[in-house]
Formats: C-alpha cells, sequence, structure tokens
C-alpha cells in the first residue's frame, strides 16, 4: 500500500522544517509548497529549497501571490521598519490574512493530489501573538475545508495538521534535532540578506536565538 499523501507548507524557516520532518517520521509522503508572496526576507525560499530536499519531499512547489501589493506589513512594504524591539499588541510584522491565504492554496493542492493532510508549522506559544496562529484559526480553517471543497462535501476532507502550535521553541529545536533537521539550512529573520544571513536583532532573530540557548543545542544561525 502506498504512503498516504500529505501537503507540508515550508517557508524556509525553523518551525516548518520541523513540520516536515514530523510529516516525513510519521511515514506521509510530503509535497512541500512554498509561497513567494513578496515578503522582503525571500532568502527564505531559497531556504526553502534545501529543506525540501533534505527532508525528502516527493516534490517541492513555489506559488506566487503578490502580498506586497497589498502591503500593510514590515515584511511586505520596505517603508515599515522591521521592529527591533519588543512590542505592544499585533506586530507590524504580521502580515494580513496570510495563513489563510497559504493554507488556502495548500488545501487546493491536497485536493487536486488526492492527500486528505495538510501540515503547517504555525505555534501558539513562541510567536509574535499573530492571530492566525492560534489553535481555534486552525481548527476553524478545517470546518471550513470541509464545506468549502469538493473533496469534503463528498466525504474525503483534508484534516489540517499543526503539530508545533503548543510547544515552546526549546522542544521545537530539541524534536526537531531529533528527528535529523540541519537548522542551518534554515532562515527565520524577517530581514535577513541576501545570502540568508540572520539581523539577530528582529523579533523573530531573538525568539530563535533564545530556543537554542534553552535547548542547549549550539545555534548555527549565520548573522550579519
Amino acid at each position: 500500500m502506498s504512503a498516504a499523501r500529505a501537503v507540508v507548507l515550508v517557508s524556509g524557516g525553523l518551525d516548518s522544517a520541523t513540520a516536515l520532518a514530523i510529516a516525513r517520521g510519521r511515514g506521509y509522503e510530503c509535497y512541500a509548497l512554498s509561497v513567494a508572496y513578496g515578503q522582503r526576507h525571500a532568502a527564505e525560499l531559497a531556504a526553502a529549497a534545501r529543506v525540501a530536499a533534505a527532508l525528502g519531499a516527493r516534490e517541492h512547489r513555489v506559488m506566487q501571490v503578490d502580498l506586497a501589493g497589498i502591503g500593510g506589513s514590515a515584511l511586505t512594504d520596505r517603508s515599515i521598519p522591521v521592529p527591533e524591539a519588543p512590542t505592544e499588541g499585533i506586530p507590524v510584522t504580521y502580515v494580513p490574512a496570510r495563513n489563510t491565504i497559504l493554507l488556502s492554496l495548500a488545501l487546493a493542492w491536497a485536493e487536486v493530489l488526492g492527500a486528505q493532510h495538510v501540515f503547517v508549522g504555525v505555534n501558539a506559544l513562541d510567536y509574535s501573538g499573530y492571530p492566525d496562529c492560534r489553535p481555534e484559526y486552525i481548527e476553524a480553517f478545517e470546518h471550513m475545508a470541509r464545506l468549502a471543497t469538493k473533496a469534503g462535501v463528498e466525504g474525503s476532507p483534508s484534516h489540517i495538521h499543526a503539530p508545533l502550535i503548543a510547544w515552546s521553541k526549546e522542544r521545537i529545536i530539541r524534536e526537531g534535532t531529533a528527528l535529523g533537521v540541519d537548522y542551518g539550512m534554515t532562515v527565520s529573520c524577517y530581514q535577513a540578506d541576501a545570502q540568508g544571513r540572520a539581523c539577530g536583532r528582529c523579533d523573530s532573530c531573538r525568539l530563535r536565538r533564545a530556543g537554542f540557548e534553552a535547548a542547549g543545542v549550539a545555534d548555527p544561525t549565520r548573522y550579519q
């Protein structure tokens, strides 16, 4: 019997690499999906290709969405600076509706592939307060997927897996390391340079560095 298929959203960052490793470890035939949405840290897309290849994805696709044309985020509008100190509330690095758009693309590809599983590396603990990283959001999206797709209404709905959602960054790194993830391939920085080197100052860099310290794992991040 062939392995069940899963579409895995792979950004090129630490969390999505771990999600791909988990999906592979559970025996799924993995199809990696990355999205070029106009992000200023486009070096993560090259990292996504490295991660998908290293972790044995059956296929890796990059889809294009122009979220930069909408703007409203420091990650898609270069006139908005990336914060380098903690801020109150939802930070300007939030990209409006990003996870809804990315999950919708993954859901569509999953339906075409006959895959009933979609993995996403969202996390509700060590994150920046984004509303589309919460368990209730994932549950609501899965419910919507059952109603909005041919596969769903015909009794073969896709399940949305968010295995990291309740994990600390420390646990994510420990689990990923045990699964053989080479985090040196990943890019998490919101303002990484063209070579994928991290700034070391943004919120994503701070969370990542603290995770490696807490896990007692050497930080392989390349800094500017």
